[in-house]
């Protein structure tokens, strides 16, 4: 029997490391198929960790030389990241080169590339033992091995590769070796967006990570200077959110029913691209912070690419748009750590001068302002800015409440004279909706949804 990710009770009992179970499940003809990711149970041992089960498992005939030197030089991976024992990996891929030479007369050379990874400062796996043994005076080359072996044999589509490329740069990070750790999470965050599925968990936690990292730098704490965020670094990371957003919504709209039967209750909410939309808020907001630092052209790539996002139309949650969530406190909690607080006038600002339409409302029929209005407190900057770009204080939602009666921390005069915002086009929609008065056929029809609305 296996799951709906291949995995056998052989692949468990490897993961799980019992030596003795994996021997019975093998005495009853237990078969060593391969899961959905292509992984043996040797090679989920390897990755795991699981030292004893490995050993065991190489000392059977039925096992091909080939997956032994893998799972070998997999376990020598797993001891430099997961174990962080140095001289154990060295002993496990020396023992690999062993078993690619014990037979002379079929040697199996480890495969060659002509091409390097820039992430991995260029370097190439050794295939030599005088190799092997110049590794140990630099722990940093160790590791880039064990990032090259790890993608060679599991491939860029295996969770584990672009997990221990994302750990290496946070550890990068940790050491304040930020641009080490920039250059390995955009390595990782691209091989995620070219083999999974949009709005996949993995790349959205990886578009998160780099907003915590954005949002750690520009701030100042315990002391520590606020570190300099390259405009570059952020755009790029935004314009791959924008492409994740696309390809996202592209996805979904092309799911078939029995398709959409099938996916998880926080696919089916929506859940998932909420979350992505949510994470680009905050990295439109921290862009925002540098504004005043940015070029004219700079600034320029800046709004084009938040036009672009825009004019995709994306919805999330409860249908709201990039201007709701930006005037939602709901916007604040994205992950562990804070990253923007929300609601953002600046982002509100920033989004309406690039075409967000104020009259857009979500399910429950809310306008931007009703959002903005509903916020316990209620920030009055925010309902400023809406109303200077022309949103409507008395525009009812889906419930016949306009924003005015939704704010409760503070009254529409500490925000702005009314008769200031409300048109004599609009106090005459509110007589014909209050008096119930026949409209539909007798205005033009560019005016009933007007009417409509109040």
């Amino acid at each position: 029997m296996s799951f709906f990710l291949g995995n056998t009770a052989l692949h468990d009992c490897a993961e799980s490391g019992s030596v003795e179970i994996m021997k019975l499940l093998l005495s009853h003809d237990a078969r060593m198929d391969k899961d959905a990711y292509g992984m043996t149970p040797l090679l989920a041992a390897s990755v795991t960790g699981q030292t004893k089960v490995v050993e065991y498992l190489l000392t059977r005939s039925d096992i091909a030389r080939e997956e032994k030197i893998d799972a070998l030089e997999l376990l020598g991976a797993t001891y430099v990241d997961k174990k962080r024992d140095m001289l154990g990996a060295l002993q496990y891929w020396r023992m690999a080169l062993d078993e690619r030479h014990r037979d002379h007369k079929s040697i199996i050379p480890k495969p060659t590339t002509d091409s390097v990874v820039a992430a991995y400062e260029n370097a190439v796996e050794v295939k030599t033992y005088e190799e092997l043994d110049e590794l140990i005076s630099d722990p940093d080359d160790m590791r880039m091995q064990a990032l090259l072996v790890r993608e060679r044999i599991l491939g860029p589509a295996h969770p584990d590769t672009s997990y221990y490329i994302r750990y290496r740069g946070a550890v990068y990070a940790d050491m304040g070796n930020f641009d080490r750790c920039i250059v390995l999470w955009m390595y990782a965050l691209d091989m995620q967006q070219k083999m999974l599925e949009p709005l996949s968990p993995m790349t959205q936690s990886s578009f998160l990570s780099f907003a915590e990292l954005f949002s750690f730098w520009m701030s100042d704490g315990r002391g520590r200077p606020a570190h300099p965020v390259e405009f570059n670094d952020i755009m790029s990371v935004f314009e791959k959110g924008v492409a994740e957003i696309e390809h996202g919504m592209a996805y979904l709209a092309k799911l078939t029913p029995e398709e959409k039967a099938r996916m998880l209750p926080s696919e089916k909410d929506g859940s998932h691209f909420n979350r992505t939309l949510t994470i680009m808020m905050h990295l439109v907001c921290l862009m925002s912070r540098m504004k005043k630092k940015l070029s004219p052209e700079q600034e320029f790539s800046f709004k084009k690419s938040i036009y672009k996002l825009v004019q995709l139309k994306p919805r999330g949650q409860k249908g709201q748009t990039p201007l709701h969530l930006a005037c939602s406190k709901d916007t604040t909690t994205v992950g562990r750590y804070p990253v923007c607080s929300f609601p953002s006038a600046e982002v509100a600002n920033l989004l309406m001068e690039v075409g967000a339409s104020l009259e857009d409302v979500d399910v429950e029929g809310n306008t931007a302002l009703h959002i903005a209005a509903a916020n316990k407190p209620c920030k009055l900057d925010v309902m400023r800015v809406l109303l200077n770009h022309g949103a409507h204080l008395d525009m009812c939602n889906a419930s016949g409440r306009t924003p005015m009666q939704l704010m409760k921390n503070a009254t529409i005069g500490d925000v702005c004279s009314p008769l200031e915002y409300i048109s004599l086009q609009c106090l005459a929609a509110k007589v014909i909706r209050t008096q119930k008065l026949p409209y539909k056929g007798h205005v033009p029809a560019k005016l009933e949804d007007f009417v409509e609305k109040h």
